[in-house]
């Protein structure tokens, strides 16, 4: 009989960590398939909730940010491009890159969660921005809500009205007053927390954990 796994992630859809992070967790799980049952939620945290709508170019953004240089971005973009390529994921940076407001995208993740289409929509976020190079307007977040099997008449009335702005807030307001200031973090049956992009060893450890 197969055991029942909760997993709960806090993640940023333009966080490149958050997207190694979890592609090392989908291959540890992979070592377990027949033994258990995962049940995957996420959970909304804004990197930069006062970012501009129209954004800002990436690389300026990071040497105000924490002091890249230009030599340093792009060592980055280089040994992110080559994680990515290790979990199935295509990082395809450009230099006119920007840096998004992701509030808009974390209200459709929030709707999400009450369907099971929740982890689709944030792979389609993730892949939106760092593989398509394209933007978090009404038009693109409305096509890929619709891509995933959302609904997307639904989906434009949220982001016209802005219908759980408020709510994001509130519940990202929580999680810095329980001290989480960064992402992504994986935390296994409501129990045990993990920090950041973890090797797939890391992660097969604390699954095992799980398991009679």
């Amino acid at each position: 009989m197969s055991e029942a796994l909760r997993i709960d992630v806090i993640s940023d859809v333009v966080c490149p960590w958050c997207v190694i992070g979890y592609g090392r967790l989908k291959h540890a799980l992979n070592k377990f398939d027949n033994q258990i049952v995962v049940d995957i939620h996420w959970h909304l945290f804004e990197l930069n909730p006062n970012m501009a709508i129209e954004g800002e170019n990436l690389r300026s953004h990071l040497a105000a940010k924490y002091g890249t240089t230009l030599e340093g971005s792009i060592k980055a973009r280089a040994m992110l491009t080559e994680e990515g390529k290790k979990v199935g994921f295509s990082f395809n940076y450009f230099d006119e890159m920007k840096m998004l407001n992701t509030h808009d995208c974390h209200q459709l993740i929030l709707w999400a969660s009450s369907t099971e289409r929740q982890t689709a929509l944030v792979e389609a976020l993730f892949e939106q921005y760092f593989t398509a190079q394209g933007e978090f307007d009404h038009t693109a977040l409305i096509s890929i809500a619709e891509k995933v099997g959302l609904d997307k008449t639904e989906a434009k009335r949220i982001l016209e009205q802005q219908a759980f702005s408020e709510e994001v807030k509130e519940i990202e307001s929580q999680w810095h007053q329980q001290g989480i200031h960064g992402v992504p973090l994986f935390i296994f049956n409501g129990e045990r927390a993990l920090s950041g992009a973890q090797d797939v060893a890391t992660f097969e450890r604390a699954i095992q954990q799980y398991l009679n």
